[in-house]
């Protein structure tokens, strides 16, 4: 069939085949199709959806359109976790060396952050000479050696994927569920894991804000793993305030170095220890989620999992200084606080404003061509709940230029409910678990 007849086919509600697919992918991968049909083929996937079968091929073809990694030679199970991105989400610096401390190799592809979300790449960056870009053959390397390594996608990793995200950044498809899920997943199998853990966002500083479109998704992800024949679980996590209490490139390594030295906000210990007590699981270390959560326990208070952060940080050329001395990375000039203008309790927290006001202060992206600041950041004194007096510090924004800081504070003001009663009951880090064949 002629392309604009698949085109034709699946603006109909009709099912394509996997060569139909394959011919659709490969054929704009290697630039046969035109990027006007290849959007006009997304939107119509898009407003007609897809079937577990298509989703499958579309992820199968994309992950092999360049190179599958194969850690079969290594002595153990590979697990990884992905994240669908919030403010505040720093949990993958402390995973990667939690849980290869307790014997999983984690071999961890991971992106930058754009729009209001920070990414693991300009977090590990903050850190003085830490190298992302790696070549594939130094990352198996350093993954045989530390048990860890953390990089950025090459371009051997799902080309197709990323020719096919930057067509869709422009034309108006990145929200399809089924694009999503075959964009995640066909970057996180070509890293030749046995096992992933999903940590699937909802709430005010999630992309997926309403919790039944974060179930969708991660219901989408799980099968497509385990058509594949992986391991799969999705933890559904709440994202309606930031996660811990610092937000900002080197300011969320501050707050890693924390944890894994058994301190830090319990939110954010308490989703990390959840978080690897499922790779542990998956990576045959734990019989089940409560044992591997007293693994992780045990990693963190005999100073394993430290000790593997240091190590990581110091074969992938980064100043391992940091870990004692946290004033090594880079420092902010100035800072200003966002006073709460009433008394009462936190009623809500409208948590993408303050993804945002990082992002105006330099700690982000607007424009994937946009540098960033790392030593900027947000530091949030008041949480969901929590009682305040009129006067009292909500944020603490600290900065380097002032030319957008007026807009940052107005964003922070305005995230900001003060309620005249606390919010009802407590609020459970974990909302719902997809997937897991164990718990």
């Amino acid at each position: 069939m002629r392309i604009v007849d698949l085109i034709r086919s699946k603006r109909d509600g009709g099912e394509l085949s996997r060569e139909h697919i394959e011919a659709i992918v490969g054929g704009y991968t290697r630039g046969d199709i035109p990027d006007y049909q290849m959007a006009s083929f997304l939107m119509a996937a898009l407003l007609k959806g897809m079937t577990g079968a298509e989703l499958a091929a579309l992820t199968e073809t994309m992950l092999h359109s360049g190179q599958v990694l194969d850690f079969s030679s290594l002595p153990g199970r590979k697990v990884d976790k992905h994240s669908t991105g919030g403010v505040g989400d720093k949990t993958s610096l402390v995973l990667a060396p939690l849980v290869a401390a307790g014997g999983v190799f984690v071999p961890m592809i991971s992106g930058r952050g754009l729009g209001h979300t920070g990414g693991t790449l300009d977090k590990l960056e903050a850190i003085p000479g830490f190298n992302v870009n790696l070549t594939l053959t130094q990352f198996r390397d350093i993954l045989a050696k530390t048990g860890c390594a953390m990089i950025g996608q090459t371009a051997e990793i799902a080309p197709a994927d990323k020719k096919i995200y930057s067509l869709r950044d422009v034309t108006g498809t990145v929200e399809s569920p089924y694009l999503i899920c075959a964009s995640i997943m066909s970057k996180k199998l070509a890293e030749g894991v046995d096992g992933l853990v999903l940590d699937v966002k909802t709430g005010s500083g999630a992309f997926m804000k309403d919790q039944k479109d974060a179930e969708y998704l991660a219901g989408l992800m799980v099968d497509t793993g385990k058509r594949m024949n992986k391991r799969m679980v999705a933890l559904i996590t709440d994202m309606e305030q930031p996660l811990g209490n610092l937000v900002g490139n080197a300011f969320e390594v501050v707050e890693c170095i924390d944890i894994l030295n058994g301190k830090g906000p319990a939110d954010l210990r308490e989703l990390c220890i959840e978080l690897a007590a499922w790779m542990f699981l998956f990576g045959d270390k734990a019989k089940s989620v409560a044992e591997g959560r007293k693994l992780s326990g045990e990693l963190i208070a005999n100073g394993k999992a430290m000790q593997k952060f240091r190590e990581m940080v110091r074969v992938q050329g980064g100043d391992e200084r940091v870990v004692d001395d946290v004033k090594r990375l880079p420092q902010p000039k100035n800072k200003v606080d966002v006073k709460a203008a009433s008394a009462g309790f936190v009623g809500a927290i409208m948590n993408e404003k303050i993804g945002t006001a990082c992002v105006v202060i330099g700690g982000g992206r607007e424009r994937k061509e946009d540098s960033v600041d790392p030593a900027v950041g947000i530091v949030v004194h008041q949480k969901l709940g929590d009682r305040v007096k009129a006067g009292d510090t909500l944020v603490t924004i600290h900065y380097n230029s002032d030319a957008r800081l007026a807009e940052a504070q107005k964003l922070i003001e305005a995230a900001y409910t003060i309620a005249p009663q606390a919010p009802s009951g407590p609020r459970p880090m974990v909302r719902k678990i997809i997937g897991g064949d164990a718990k």
